[in-house]
């Protein structure tokens, strides 16, 4: 009888296991464990410099696109997310954020768009 409850116990225990492996994995997005319109948030002082292109880009969004940057993939993402997209960012002007902050390490030649995304996105841009 203890033989039988034992095996039923590890019979479960396999069940449960195989059960757990079939659910999908939630690992790391572009930019981590951290949603890519969540990290768009934070480039809400970008916000004039994302629209024009003579438009002097505010310290604090030059922060946080250096914090950002040291992704390019994340970065990427991040200027092209729907948030992005419904704030009025016009993807071609926000890839010369880094460039207009003097950002040297830079990922000078980066392309971001549907080659570097899960999400379709209908043109690709080069980080100058």
């Amino acid at each position: 009888m203890e033989l039988q409850a034992r095996c039923l116990c590890v019979v479960a225990m396999l069940l449960v296991a195989g059960l757990a492996a079939l659910e999908p994995a939630h690992g790391a997005g572009e930019c981590g464990r951290v949603p890519v319109d969540q990290v768009a948030l934070k480039l809400a002082p970008c916000a004039a410099a994302t629209q024009n292109p003579r438009a002097t880009v505010p310290a604090s969004c030059c922060a946080q696109v250096r914090a950002i940057g040291r992704n390019p993939k994340c970065l990427c993402a991040v200027m092209l997310s729907d948030t992005a997209r419904k704030a009025g960012v016009k993807p071609g002007v926000a890839m010369t954020i880094p460039k207009r902050c003097a950002i040297a390490n830079r990922p000078v030649g980066y392309k971001c768009g549907r080659m570097h995304s899960h999400r379709t996105h209908p043109h690709s841009y080069t980080l100058p």
